[in-house]
């Protein structure tokens, strides 16, 4: 706590750091992920490739990945983001077609006898209604980031590993604690943020099927 007090625009600018390659981190991989695991719904034989590929990324040690990426991305804030995005994929993937899998076909084949085509269930029946499953998994990736990019500061990447590292390579547990603290609360605060509004989207789903 002490470091803390003693250099709040220092901790501040780390954690705005962090938070920026986190976020840009899983805004790629919800970009990528959900088409993917809506793909993996329409194309059954891809389900095997598709989510072992991303389990087996996940698998693979932090330090490990940016060691493998550094000659195709060089060093710096590029190889810790597609190692985030990579890390991401799994529970977005994964959640995106639990989502969809979950939608009863009662409820597809409603929209079906209504006139929608493919798209228009997608976008006006299955998404909304798998959304919640959805960003749970959102909310694990973004939780799982936050972590992992603690060590982005082994590649020359600020955030709040730096503090960690500098405190390892001078013995200043103020520094280390600081790092670890904030990067905690970070991942509460991401978690408990992500939970209520999955909460919300549940309410509101609710209170259209129950007006429906």
């Amino acid at each position: 706590m002490e470091y803390l007090r003693e250099h709040p625009d220092r901790v501040w600018e780390l954690t705005v750091e962090h938070v920026q390659v986190v976020a840009v981190s899983v805004g790629i991989a919800i970009l990528l992920g959900v088409p993917l695991g809506i793909l993996v719904t329409r194309w059954r034989r891809l389900e095997g490739p598709v989510i072992g590929a991303a389990g087996m990324l996940y698998t693979v040690p932090s330090l490990a990945l940016f060691g493998i990426l550094i000659p195709y991305t060089g060093l710096g804030r590029d190889t810790v983001i597609v190692a985030l995005v990579l890390y991401s994929l799994l529970a977005i993937v994964r959640n995106t077609v639990a989502g969809l899998d979950g939608i009863l076909p009662a409820t597809l084949d409603a929209a079906r006898g209504v006139g929608m085509g493919g798209g228009q269930r997608l976008v006006m029946v299955e998404l909304p209604l798998a959304l919640p499953v959805i960003l749970a998994g959102i909310r694990l990736a973004t939780v799982a980031a936050v972590g992992i990019a603690t060590i982005a500061a082994a590649v020359g990447v600020d955030g709040l590993g730096r503090l960690i590292f500098d405190g390892m390579r001078r013995l200043d547990t103020d520094r280390i604690v600081a790092g670890a603290l904030v990067a905690s609360v970070l991942a509460l605060a991401a978690d408990w943020g992500l939970a209520r509004l999955g909460d919300l989207l549940r309410r509101d789903l609710r209170r259209s099927v129950g007006r429906g």
